[in-house]
Formats: structure tokens, C-alpha cells, sequence
């Protein structure tokens, strides 16, 4: 065995090229999970929703964006959060009230006027936080709720990836099988982005069958490559600005209670993995702040939800260097990608078959997340308070399919399922007697709290 590398904090003793060579590597770490969100929200608005240029935009400004209310010293990438996939799919198949008529692009927009809610919440935590500390926020938000809601926006995007891998059930196999793969038998590099490898095979896989002549199930042909013939190599990002409506903020703003989770775990991960406390310093106030001002500008302008992402965390700890500045030089390479309309029209070229090959692992990793969560920080399921608040959550986040709807004045308000899950749980875990956990005694699970949807290696 060789001696073990010492870490680095400051890139700079490395040399340009090779900065220039890590910053590439976090890059193509978070690449995968980060374009495939507005793959996937297209799906749900038949070819009208979030743009490939848009978001890789969003999380290369949106890094830079956190890194400047860090202080600059936290190395965490912000990519696309996977969380609000239940909220967009909500949306786009919404039909009562104002809804009633629109198309899937007229659709969009509302759905991103929640996501800058959705970030704004963060904004608000963030104060909380600054003023009463971290440990009296989260006793009211403990993982007997977080863990069930996790789990909830997991199942319910099930169908989802039935439907899709339906398309073509060969490829669907393939993608999902090259995922397990790279994720279990991966060494270094390979094993930190699976998502990204199984798309790319799969594609590769997905190019041979067409050209032998196979199609789609219902005869379809397997990829469309006429818009990549007229794509432009550079132009800028089609940015869609927001609209609000109480109905698509309610579907989408409760799933940032999860996200806010998930982002205190990440943090929390970064710290052990590069031996800082960013909880102290800059302060989960400051990364909460810039997480949440990323999340509403990309809403803003038409671009999903950000979060901290796992995949890089794991390239920190594979690569030892732990310089933000090389963070900063991946979140400068998404931006000019995202001028490169030609990328982003082969990435549009995807199979839906293999979208619902990777979302078996992704789906199902999502729900997989909440069990984690649940059983690192030893919820006592003999107490029947925490059995009444996991069940309350569950039993609403999946049967209330339809949500409730409701009428205030002349305005038509639907909470969905997840909003109504989130809403009890968190008022039946403060109303009901017994509730122990304490952010901070058990360290291992806090971390896991969590882990970004995006994180699917082992730890």
C-alpha cells in the first residue's frame, strides 16, 4: 500500500493545468444527475419543460452564487435538485380551475414560480437558524418526518419510470444494469458516476440498435436525430420567467422542508470530509442563505430547484483536494456548456426508455434515502407517537393521488399529496408528547440526515 495522501487546501500549489483538469472532473461528477432533471421534467411536459441550456447555466451561476455567501470556503457544487420532480409532475398535470386549459409550456412557468418560493423558504430558515440556533430548529423537523416525506417523493414518482422504461424495455435493462454496475464494481472516478455511464452506454447501446433497424415497442423509431442537424454550436440559454399562483406554489414550496434537510446533511458531510465545521463557520445561516438565493434565481428565470450535491462531495474525498477554487472552475465550465446549444439538443435526442432504466435506481434510491435517514438517527418505531407520525405521512403522501382542492374567494387552491403529508407530519410531531431527538448527539446519523438524492455510491 502506498503512503496516504496528504489533502490539499490550496490548489494553487498544483499549477493552472492541473486545477483546470480537477475542475473538469467535478464537472462530469455532477453532469449526469444535473442534465437529467430537465430530461426528465420534460417527460412530464410533453416536450415543453425545463431546457438542458438553462439549468447547467443555473448551476454553474448558482455555484458561484453559494460560494459568495460562503465566504468562498466551502467546496460544494450546487446541481439540479431531484426532490421537486414530484412537484413539476403535479403541475403539468394539473386541470381544475385556471388550469384547465392551458398547454404544458403556459404550465411551466407556475411550476417555477414555486421553486423561487421553494428557495426563499431557505431564506427564512436561514434567519431562524441566525437567531435560535441550529439545534432548536431541528427538533421540530426530526427524521421521523423528513425520513417518510424522502420516502413519499420517491414512490410517487413509481409510475413514472414504469411508463418511460415501457418504451423500450431492452434499453431500459441495459441503462439500469450499467448503473448497478459502475455503483457497486466502479473503481475511483468510474465509481462516482454511474448515472452519467449508464446514460452514455446506453445511448452508445441505443445508436447499434437503431442502425440495425430495431425500433421502439410501439414502432417508433428509438432516437430523433433531426434537431441536432439544426441546432446552433453557440447560443444563449431560452430563459422563461416565473409566474405565481398560490395552487403551484403549494405543490411545490413544502418540498423544501425535505431539501432544507437534505442540506444540512450535506454540509454536514463536507465538514467530515474535509476536516472543516462549515455548521460553524461560515455558518449553516450563510450556506442556507446561498443555497436558497440560488434555488429562487434559477426559479426565476425557468430553471429547476438547486441542492448541494453528493457526487462532488465524493470527489473531494477521492481526489484529496479540497480548494473551493476548483469547485468555482467546474461551475465556469456548466456556464459555457451552457452556450452551446448543439450539446444540449444531442442530450434532448435521449430515449425515454432509458431515462426509466436509470429512474428504477433513482426513484427508488430517492425513497431508499428516507429509510436511511430513519434508521441512521434510530427512530424508536416501539413509540407510538413517532408509528402515528410515520403513518399519518405515509398513508397521505401516497393516497391522497389527486391532493384537495378548495376554493378561497374566487381562488381554486390544491395542496398535493406531499404538501399535505408534510403539513401533518410536522404538526403531529409537535403536538404529540415525546419527541427526543437531538440535533448533534448521534453525529453519524446527522451527517446521513440528508444525503444528496443525486448520492447513489456507497459509502
Amino acid at each position: 500500500m502506498g503512503e496516504k495522501r496528504q489533502a490539499i487546501y490550496d490548489a494553487t500549489t498544483l499549477g493552472k493545468p492541473k486545477m483546470a483538469i480537477l475542475g473538469l472532473q467535478h464537472m462530469f461528477a455532477m453532469f449526469g444527475a444535473t442534465i437529467l432533471v430537465p430530461i426528465l421534467v420534460n417527460g412530464y411536459f410533453n416536450g415543453e419543460g425545463l431546457s438542458v441550456q438553462v439549468t447547467l447555466f443555473f448551476a454553474g451561476l448558482g455555484t458561484l452564487l453559494f460560494h459568495l455567501c460562503s465566504k468562498f470556503k466551502v467546496p460544494a457544487f450546487l446541481g439540479s435538485s431531484f426532490a421537486f420532480l414530484g412537484g413539476f409532475a403535479t403541475v403539468a398535470n394539473l386541470n381544475t380551475g385556471k388550469y384547465a386549459n392551458m398547454t404544458y409550456g403556459e404550465k411551466l412557468p407556475y411550476a417555477c414560480g414555486g421553486i423561487v418560493v421553494a428557495g426563499l423558504l431557505y431564506l427564512v430558515l436561514a434567519l431562524i437558524f441566525k437567531l435560535v440556533g441550529v439545534k432548536k430548529v431541528m427538533h421540530f423537523l426530526p427524521p421521523v418526518v423528513t425520513g417518510p416525506i424522502i420516502i413519499c417523493i420517491g414512490l410517487s414518482l413509481a409510475p413514472s419510470a414504469i411508463s418511460n422504461a415501457s418504451a423500450n424495455w431492452i434499453l431500459a435493462i441495459i441503462a439500469f444494469l450499467v448503473v448497478i454496475f459502475f455503483n457497486i464494481w466502479g473503481k475511483g472516478m468510474w465509481k462516482i458516476i454511474p448515472i452519467l455511464m449508464g446514460v452514455v452506454i446506453s445511448y452508445v447501446v441505443a445508436v447499434i440498435f437503431q442502425a440495425l433497424g430495431m425500433t421502439n415497442a410501439d414502432g417508433s423509431a428509438i432516437i430523433d436525430y433531426a434537431p441536432i442537424a439544426t441546432a446552433a454550436w453557440v447560443g444563449v440559454p431560452k430563459f422563461v420567467i416565473a409566474k405565481f399562483d398560490v395552487t403551484a406554489i403549494l405543490v411545490m414550496a413544502p418540498i423544501a422542508i425535505a431539501t432544507m434537510m437534505e442540506h444540512v446533511g450535506d454540509i454536514s458531510a463536507i465538514s467530515a470530509t474535509t476536516s472543516n465545521n462549515f455548521i460553524e463557520d461560515p455558518g449553516l445561516n450563510r450556506t442556507l442563505l446561498g443555497d436558497g438565493l440560488a434555488t429562487a434565481l434559477a426559479g426565476l428565470f425557468g430553471g429547476p430547484a438547486n441542492t448541494t450535491y453528493g457526487e462532488n462531495t465524493g470527489v473531494l474525498e477521492l481526489s484529496k483536494v479540497y480548494d473551493p477554487k476548483v469547485v468555482r472552475i467546474a461551475a465556469v465550465y456548466a456556464i459555457i456548456v451552457s452556450f452551446i446549444p448543439k450539446i444540449a439538443d444531442v442530450i434532448g435526442t435521449m430515449p425515454t426508455a432509458i431515462i426509466g432504466g436509470i429512474s428504477f435506481v433513482l426513484y427508488g434510491m430517492i425513497s431508499a434515502i428516507g429509510v436511511r435517514n430513519v434508521v441512521e438517527n434510530k427512530v424508536d418505531f416501539t413509540k407510538s407517537r413517532n408509528l402515528i407520525v410515520a403513518a399519518v405521512i405515509l398513508v397521505s403522501g401516497l393516497g391522497f393521488t389527486d391532493g384537495i382542492t378548495f376554493t378561497v374567494g374566487s381562488t381554486s387552491i390544491t395542496l398535493t399529496s406531499l404538501a399535505i403529508a408534510a403539513l401533518l407530519g410536522i404538526i403531529l410531531n409537535a403536538i404529540l408528547p415525546g419527541n427526543d431527538y437531538n440535533f448533534g448527539e448521534n453525529y453519524k446519523g446527522d451527517i446521513n440526515r440528508g444525503v444528496s438524492f443525486n448520492n447513489i455510491e456507497e459509502e
